[in-house]
This record gives C-alpha cells, structure tokens and sequence, in this order.
C-alpha cells in the first residue's frame, strides 16, 4: 500500500509548479495580453505622435501629476499623527481607530465623490485634492505605525536627556528612521491619486480631467481608441516609475525594520504628546464628516426628511433614466463580486501556495520574488486601461467575451487576487515548520499537509481575505463602467449614471444607493478588523 502510494507522489517541485500555472495563465490571458494590446496599438499607430504633440495632452498630464502631489502631500501630514497614535500611545480605543481610518480606504470611488459632492457642491480642484486624501490616509497611517511601532524609544529619550526639545528629538531621530515607510508609502499615495477615475469623473466633470478620465472619455465619448491607446501607454510607463520606485523604498523599510527588534513602544502620552494624540482623533473625526453628510443628503428631501431615494431604487429612475431598476443593480453587483471573490480566492490561494512553496525549496529566491512581482503587477495598472485592453482584445477568445456577463467578475478578479495575495501570503509563511515536519513524519503527504496544517492556520486571514475582496470587487468602478452592459450593469456603474443625469429623483437615488454600499462596505471593514484581532490573538 505504502509503495502505491509513493508512485502516485510527483517529482519535488512538480505539484507547485503545475499549480502555479493556473494563477500565472489567468494573469496572462486577462491581464498582460489586454496592457500588452494597449501598448501595441499606442505603439504602432499615429496617435502617439499626435497626443505627445497635442499642448492639451500636456495639461492633462501636468494636472494628473499636481492633483495627486497636492492628494499625497496632504494625506501624509493627515497621517502623521495618526501613525504616532497608533504606534506609540496606549490609550482606550485605538482598536475603533484602526478600523474607523481603514473605512475610507475601501469604500467605492462613487461613494466618496458623492460624499464631497454632498459638501463642495461646486467641485472643484480642492474637492478633488480632499477626497483623493481622505481615500489614502490609512495607506500613510498604517504604513508608517508599522515601522514607528519597532523604532526603540531610548535613542529619542535619550535626546531629550541631552536637552533637545520634543520636536528637534523627533526630526533629528525618529523622523530619519520613519524616512523609508514614508517614502514608500507616498509612492503608492501618489499612484492611487494619480489613476483615481470615479473621484475626478464626480467632482472634476468637464472642466478638471485626469489621464485616467481622459481615457475612458475619449474611449465612450470620442471612439479615439488610438489617442486613448496612446495615453494609456504614457500612464503605463508613469505607473511603471513609480512601482519602482516605492519597491526600491520599500526595501528600505524591510531593512530597517528587520535590524530593530519588536519592543514595547506603547505607553500614555506625556506632555506635548497629548497635542499630537488629540490632533489624530482630529484627523479620525474629520475622515467621517464626508460619511456623515452622504448619509444626511440621503434622507433629505425637497420636502424635507424621507426615504423616497430608497424607495425609488425598485424603479428606474426620472423618466426611465436606467434600463434596469436600483434593486436589480445591486443583485448584479452582489452576483459579480461573489464570483469576482470567488475566482480570486482559488487564484490567490494557488499563487500562496505555490509561492510559499518555491521559498521553502531550492528555488533561487530572485525567481521567487520575480515571480511575486509580477503577481502584483494589477496593483500598478489602472483598471480603466485594463477594461480597455478587454474591449480590443479579448474578441479573439472563443465565445467573444466582451459581450459576455462573466466579464465585469473576471475584471474584478483581476483587481482582488493581488489583493488576496498580500493578505494570504504572510500566514502561510510564518507557519511553524515544525508542524509540517511532525505531520509528514506521521505519513501525511505535501498536499495533505497543506490541506491539514497550513491552510487552518491560515483560515482566519482566509475569511477576512474573502471579505475584503468582496466588498473592493462591490465598488469596483473603473473597469466595469466600460465593460458593463445596461441591462447588467452594477449599482456603483448606475450610481454614476444617475448623478449625470437631470432629476432630483436620480440624485435622491444615487445618494441612498452610495449609503447603501457604504453600510455594507463598514460591515465588513468591522468584520475583517474582528478576524484581524483574533488572529493576532490566536496566531
């Protein structure tokens, strides 16, 4: 029985190999041939040449890149305090902290546009700059507490033994050492505010335009698939920078943080520090006055309080405006995140595992961080060009997908599974080997291993992996606004169509619908906050 068994056994390697084909096949097929089409098309048509010479192309760019330096700026001196908050004081509700920044980070791009939309009716650059921060505070926040919460305390109190003031100890000591978090925390700020579509489509309209935005208008509205194709492959090649970039600062921060043991760095503030701890709480409030004032503008009427916006969502809208009523949205929108979380859970467990594997073999760790790399290549590309890749591209595939609903899910999948990737992958290697070896030497084979030791040890971080990609997968709009049909489309797409619309009906709708998808999206950041603590707790 014994030697049955062992033919059945594959080469070392073998098995993580022939999985990793799954994840690495779905990546190619739905992501790099789509960007690679876009480049092509940018490449080898005469529309490159006529956007790089168009002085209004210029505009959009020199636009794209200040809104989101303004976006980056503010949200990191927004964060600050709230890293120290987090990092370095011990006082009663840090825990409703953590969760309550982590909410703005999550909630879909349609939601936060109408919520500044509620409070800057106008718009506007400011507008813009706002709502891209109040998207990245937590990004900063839990970035730089990550690293602040391992500095030691003694070099900065030894400074202060020595005279220096609180804040010449902390420029001339801690500032130094959280340099690398905040760089490359910045980095990846900078990139979401600069590929932000639902925000500057809501608050900019017309007048204020992003590549992201100008891509898609002159997809939808202009059919200029080569000057699109041609800007698409600018913002690449800007994306493409900036990942460099925050990798080269996030090793930085990989390195201070493997030379500093984790103490205890957590105690009341003292002092001056009161001032720092009571402006994060300032920062916290601040992040849910947009919440707060999308959820008032909901139940206000013309005629005063009342619940006709949610009520209108069984209808279409003002004089028909949609093609399928709010409700049927919002099934579509829970019928493609569940297959989009699905789908993504399969490839983002198989890519964890095989990459976990190849770590714990002899595989040369730069093919093993190349390939984890290029695993998160989604993170760096926009999902608008994504979906624009699908539309010139995937007519080639048997069935001619584009006019198929299993689209919007497979795009979804795409922008979840890096996702899923980052919340597996630590779990899975910080295993105790031990376990593993106790379990083999019982007769277990690899994949029972897995099966038996690693994946319940990973469970928790499994469930708040699924929660999390569902509800980004939910507000998922970028790609989704192009490839959604009208009888299909998602509840965040008809958000969008509402508020473009003339009617106070479609208004009142669009707000109650965003509160909607917002209850839902703090169900779940409260739920993964849960998982998250208990883990730590357990694990």
């Amino acid at each position: 029985m014994a030697r049955g068994r062992s033919r059945l056994r594959l080469p070392d390697g073998t098995g993580p190999a022939l999985l990793g084909l799954v994840p690495l096949g779905f990546l190619a097929v739905f992501f790099l041939w789509p960007v690679a089409a876009i480049i092509q098309r940018g490449l080898g048509s005469s529309g490159l040449a006529r956007v790089l010479g168009s002085s209004d192309t210029w505009a959009v760019v020199l636009f794209t890149v200040a809104q989101a330096a303004a976006s980056t700026v503010v949200a990191v001196i927004a964060a600050m305090p709230v890293a120290f908050l987090l990092a370095r004081c011990a006082l009663p509700g840090i825990a409703v902290v953590r969760a309550a920044i982590l909410v703005p980070f999550v909630l879909p791009t349609v939601v936060v546009g109408l919520a500044f939309r509620s409070l800057m009716p106008d718009g506007g650059v400011l507008s813009i700059v706002l709502a891209n921060a109040f998207f990245n505070v937590a990004v900063v926040a839990r970035t730089v507490a990550g690293l602040w919460s391992h500095l030691d305390r003694r070099a900065e109190d030894a400074a202060r033994a020595l005279g220096a003031s609180p804040l010449r100890a902390f420029t001339s000591v801690t500032l130094p050492a959280l340099r690398p978090a905040i760089g490359s925390a910045a980095a990846i700020v900078f990139l979401f505010c600069a590929t932000s579509f639902g925000v500057v489509l809501l608050l900019g309209g017309a007048r204020y335009r992003t590549l992201e935005t100008e891509i898609y208008l002159r997809t939808v509205d202009l059919l200029d698939l080569s000057g699109a194709a041609a800007l698409s492959l600018i913002q690449i090649t800007a994306v493409v920078s900036v990942l460099v970039l925050a990798a080269l600062a996030r090793r930085r921060r990989e390195t201070a943080m493997a030379l500093r043991a984790r103490t205890e760095t957590t105690r009341r503030p003292r002092g001056g520090e009161w001032w720092v701890a009571g402006a994060a709480y300032a920062v916290v409030a601040s992040l849910m006055v947009p919440i707060v004032a999308l959820v008032v503008r909901s139940l206000s009427t013309s005629d005063g309080w009342g619940l006709e916006g949610y009520r209108a969502l069984s209808g279409t809208g003002f004089r028909g405006s949609l093609q399928i009523s709010g409700i049927d949205a919002a099934m579509n929108s829970l019928r493609a995140a569940t297959d989009a979380t699905l789908l993504a859970l399969v490839l983002g467990v198989s890519a964890s595992v095989v990459l976990v594997s190849l770590g714990r073999s002899r595989a040369h760790p730069g093919f093993v961080d190349t390939l984890d790399t290029a695993l998160m290549l989604p993170l760096g590309v926009s999902a608008v060009t994504v979906g624009f890749g699908y539309l010139i591209t995937l007519d080639a595939l048997p069935g001619d997908l584009r006019t198929s609903a299993a689209l919007v899910p497979l795009a979804q999948a795409i922008v979840v599974t890096p996702l899923v990737i980052r919340m597996i992958l630590p779990v899975l290697r910080s295993v105790d080997p031990r376990l593993r070896q106790a379990a083999g030497s019982l007769g277990a084979s690899p994949w029972r291993v897995w099966r038996e030791v690693d994946i319940p040890l990973a469970g928790r971080s499994l469930l708040a992996a699924a929660a999390f990609g569902f509800v980004v997968a939910l507000g998922e709009f970028g790609a989704t606004s192009f490839l959604a049909r009208p009888d299909s489309a998602t509840l965040p797409v008809v958000i969008g169509r509402l508020i473009s619309r003339p009617g106070e009906l479609n208004n009142q709708m669009a707000y109650a619908a965003c509160t909607m998808l917002m209850v839902v999206t703090v169900a779940v950041v409260l739920l993964v906050e849960r998982l998250r603590v208990r883990s730590v707790g357990e694990f």
